[in-house]
């Protein structure tokens, strides 16, 4: 088996369904299995899934242990040399799982790779990405000098937004929509499987920081492109909330990297401050306007 490909399901039914279709519909050039892991959803009887698609091997699990605990469960049922999470909300266009795979296998020493996405309007998710850092919260905060720059030192140098996802790269992270490694890879992280201790939201983080630790790769590959609807499992108005979270997570993940160190403290007091000021004037559009910026 060339490929596992890991579905999470938490009472979403359609859009996990419409995903799979995707699979099935598009992916011909590799063989693969799909692993489905229902988090304990209310919405519906996840054997519904099998009614449509009996291929299908259904894990149900008797609670929601969140999005990496999901993912464990299913990997330890995985018969694939390699292996793809992959979000419920997504799409496929075209065969990009058998090119990413086959990309992935070109590079000497590849421990994950991600794909271009886009929203379902067509506009670009920025999913290769590099650590935050005290220079990367400056250069932010004040844009107007990388925008100075040339597009490709400001790209390579920012990555995120700044970049088109117009190039193959290698980054620090991507995006866990799509998240493709090597199985073997598991053995040689700390816990031997993913690390599970954040429920959602920063575990794709926390995973390429420890695979890179490990002497491993993270590739970004622009020659394909999935739709990642985005969110599709949460409701705007818990979006904000949700951002706090991830702030919480990218501060665990920086005390990791650096320690309790004063690098470590100037990060967290930039990094609070602008997160914070940008939070409140997304709340006040949310208020007033109704809609959630990204």
């Amino acid at each position: 088996m060339d490929i596992s490909i890991i579905i999470i399901n938490y009472n979403t039914f359609d859009l996990t369904s419409n995903c799979i279709r995707s699979i099935i519909e598009f992916t011909k050039e590799v063989s693969y299995e799909v692993i489905l892991v229902d988090n304990a959803s209310t919405e519906c009887d996840p054997q519904n899934f099998l009614k449509e698609f009996p291929g299908v091997n259904l894990i149900r699990s008797k609670t929601n242990g969140g999005f990496a605990y999901g993912n464990n469960l299913g990997i330890g049922k995985a018969t694939g040399e390699h292996i793809l999470l992959l979000n419920s909300d997504t799409l496929l266009k075209e065969d990009s799982i058998s090119k990413s795979l086959n990309y992935l296998k070109k590079i000497a020493d590849a421990g994950v790779l991600g794909c271009r996405m886009t929203f379902i309007d067509g506009s670009i998710q920025h999913t290769a990405r590099r650590f935050r850092s005290i220079q990367w919260e400056l250069l932010d905060l004040f844009r107007f000098i990388p925008m100075l720059m040339l597009y490709k030192k400001r790209s390579r140098l920012m990555l995120g937004k700044y970049f088109r996802c117009d190039e193959n790269i290698e980054c620090d992270w991507v995006n866990g929509a799509f998240f493709m490694f090597p199985g073997k890879i598991l053995a040689q992280l700390p816990a031997q499987k993913l690390d599970d201790r954040f429920f959602m939201y920063g575990e794709d983080q926390l995973w390429c920081k420890q695979i890179r630790d490990i002497g491993y790769k993270v590739l970004f590959y622009s020659e394909t492109t999935i739709i990642h609807i985005n969110s599709g499992s949460t409701i705007p108005k818990k979006q904000l909330s949700l951002r706090k979270q991830m702030m919480k997570h990218e501060v665990e993940i920086m005390y990791l990297r650096k320690g309790k160190s004063l690098y470590y403290y100037f990060f967290v007091l930039i990094y609070g401050l602008k997160e914070t000021i940008r939070n409140i004037a997304k709340w006040l559009i949310l208020k007033f306007s109704g809609r959630l910026i990204r």
